[in-house]
């Protein structure tokens, strides 16, 4: 074999384990691209943002209303509210822990109407919130607050239990308790499961 014939049987063998190699690596990276396009998204910026629904001063009293079934807990809060951030996540642990023995919980924020689909959906979110979240939208706040309980200032959290009837068992202004506020619950779902 001449010395320009090697010189060309090599470049052909070294060419095709270029080549091979090549499609060998386009064949594995293919692959793990399928693999990860069918796995779930992990990264929390992949779910979908928290529902958060605009109600004014008589829908959030048509959401107070009792029908004789379940009590209701709610929650009046606000995400720029630093001991409202504070209590939530025990507040996610009760609706956790109490929804499926009877209890309903809506919290009902007083952030301004234009975070409805920005720092409230994404705070929520960071804090893996399931119950209903509503958006007080009203000009002037006192009047709905008066509407809930006259002795309320409108202070930041506020915290109050209703039995089945629609009767005020249990309010709290400021952080919560957790500890004591399971332990009014209890009374009212405790033993149902």
């Amino acid at each position: 074999m001449t010395h320009s014939a090697k010189h060309i049987h090599v470049r052909l063998v070294v060419g095709s384990a270029v080549v091979i190699v090549s499609m060998l690596l386009l064949t594995f990276s293919a692959a793990a691209q399928r693999k990860t396009a069918h796995k779930a998204p992990n990264n929390r910026a992949a779910k979908p943002p928290a529902q958060v629904r605009a109600v004014n001063a008589e829908e959030m009293q048509a959401l107070l209303k009792r029908d004789g079934k379940r009590p209701l807990l709610v929650n009046y809060w606000a995400t720029w509210c630093d001991p409202c951030r504070d209590e939530f996540p025990d507040l996610v642990k009760i609706d956790r822990d109490y929804r499926a023995k009877g209890l309903d919980f809506i919290a009902i924020t007083l952030d301004d109407l234009s975070d409805i689909n920005t720092a409230v959906p994404k705070f929520l979110l960071a804090m893996n919130a399931k119950m209903p979240v509503y958006l007080l939208s009203v000009a002037d706040p006192e009047p709905a607050i008066n509407m809930v309980d006259s002795n309320w200032s409108g202070a930041l959290p506020a915290t109050f239990l209703y039995d089945n009837t629609g009767k005020v068992v249990y309010k709290h202004f400021g952080r919560v308790n957790p500890g004591e506020l399971r332990a009014e619950l209890e009374k009212l779902v405790g033993s149902k499961q």
